[in-house]
């Protein structure tokens, strides 16, 4: 029980990072963006090409991985997003399947859908009171940490990320007291771009490279980004350790086959009971 519950932390540390993006996307831009599985497929893939093409080790590979993947999701905004944000949150979300669906392909075409794994040094597990840790899990614990630190400290103590509070909490009051909503969203997507990138390197380390790595994640990222609230990125993180321990325990009663079942009825019930998340704040209805 207890090496399922320290799985479950690091799991929900792997789904915090794409979580929190989704939930800082749609607090900012208002709607859910569906391409988050393929973002981070190709952030699996910058930092597999920097790793094995170019033979950077992983510590340079992950930051220029994020930095490719920021100014890929800024392209994005500006060559589809932008064009049409007046159509209305169901006309962005079909075009973040399409994106998903561009992102994903392109991929297949420059690697095939062959199984690939980063090159990293193998080592042993390290072995604590009945515990297991291996050096790839240790490392998700300390790098989704710190990025989920950076990114509390971003949202509280800088200027961009007062920004982006103020824009989520009431975006025409935000833009009369002159803060530039096109920087704003840039600036989201660049760090939504870091974060899903920094996730597809961790899943990487724990698995494998593969073109349909990310889509597996989706459902999780969803749930997580619902369960805590959508819109509130540090609601998100409490959903993705909820989930991420819902999934590795439920592997002790049921067949680990059904992890995704497990995320989308937990969805459900969200949706059921509670639609405003367990950090969201129910609408008034008049």
């Amino acid at each position: 029980m207890a090496q399922a519950l320290l799985n479950g932390v690091i799991s929900g540390l792997l789904i915090a990072l794409p979580a929190i993006a989704l939930s800082l996307g749609y607090g900012v831009l208002n709607f859910a963006n569906f391409s988050i599985g393929a973002m981070i497929t190709c952030g699996a893939y910058l930092a597999y090409w920097i790793n094995t093409s170019l033979g950077a080790p992983m510590l340079l590979a992950a930051p220029f991985a994020a930095i490719g993947l920021a100014a890929i999701a800024i392209a994005i905004q500006h060559g589809v997003y932008r064009k049409i944000e007046d159509g209305g949150h169901v006309t962005m979300l079909v075009a973040s399947m399409g994106v998903a669906f561009v992102l994903e392909n392109a991929v297949r075409l420059v690697y095939g859908a062959d199984v690939r794994m980063l090159d990293v040094p193998v080592a042993r597990p390290i072995s604590w009171n009945g515990l297991r840790l291996n050096h790839e899990q240790l490392l998700i614990v300390v790098t989704a940490s710190l990025a989920l630190g950076a990114v509390n400290l971003l949202l509280k103590c800088t200027q961009i990320g007062r920004a982006m509070r103020a824009i989520a909490d009431d975006p025409e009051l935000a833009e009369v007291r002159g803060i530039s909503r096109r920087r704003t969203i840039d600036a989201t997507w660049a760090v939504s771009g870091s974060l899903t990138a920094m996730a597809g390197m961790l899943i990487a380390l724990d698995g494998v490279v593969e073109p349909l790595m990310g889509w597996n994640y989706l459902v999780s990222i969803f749930a997580a980004a619902v369960l805590g609230g959508i819109g509130k990125p540090l609601g998100a993180f409490a959903g993705a350790l909820i989930i991420g321990l819902a999934e590795e325990t439920s592997a002790l009663l049921v067949s680990t086959t059904y992890r995704q079942g497990i995320s989308f009825v937990a969805l459900i019930l969200v949706l059921l009971l509670r639609p405003q998340g367990l950090f969201g704040k129910a609408r008034i209805r008049g």
